[in-house]
């Protein structure tokens, strides 16, 4: 008995460890190239084909972020105290603005840094210090909002504060489209 065990375990096993080598294998052909060396394919480019490149995709600069997100935050505060009538609630929304700004500004000033491009390993730690700055300085400010805003209006932050932050998906929207409009 325990032999006919053995052999049913022991060819489980072997029809498991097939299975296993023929999916590894054509997990592994899917990224392989018309060579056979296992890697995926990779074309240097010239220097003529790098700068096309640059010129059809520009980075698009942390900064006009930031002023989009500056200038949608005056605007959201504005309308938002033209409709209310009540000038706290615009402050509200220009403060909320002002808690995705100002870290926003903290972390594009330290990753546009020099010593953030020194090489690929500085710019990921100096990418996660600053992020953890921004999240920081973003939560001291909500948490100073009530001393900071007379007459606070927690809505008309959070509306300031939701509008600013969607302002980085318009910005990827715009890099895409005017990447498409050029080509």
């Amino acid at each position: 008995m325990t032999q006919v065990m053995a052999n049913r375990t022991n060819s489980i096993i072997a029809s498991h460890a097939a299975t296993a080598d023929t999916s590894r294998h054509e997990s592994r052909g899917r990224w392989e190239d018309d060579d056979g060396s296992g890697g995926p394919a990779f074309k240097t480019l010239t220097r003529e084909e790098a700068s096309a490149l640059r010129a059809k995709e520009p980075p698009l600069s942390p900064w006009r972020v930031i002023a989009a997100q500056g200038g949608v935050g005056v605007g959201v505060a504005l309308l938002a105290a033209l409709v209310t009538g009540r000038v706290e609630v615009g402050w509200s929304a220009l403060y909320g603005a002002a808690c995705v700004v100002v870290p926003g500004a903290l972390l594009a000033r330290g990753m546009t840094s020099r010593l953030s491009s020194v090489s690929p390993g500085a710019s990921a730690v100096s990418f996660m210090l600053w992020e953890m700055v921004k999240i920081a300085v973003s939560i001291a400010m909500l948490m100073l909002a009530p001393k900071l805003v007379q007459g606070l209006s927690w809505p008309a932050l959070l509306v300031g504060l939701v509008l600013c932050m969607k302002v980085y998906w318009f910005a990827l929207l715009w890099r895409g489209r005017v990447s498409r409009t050029t080509a």
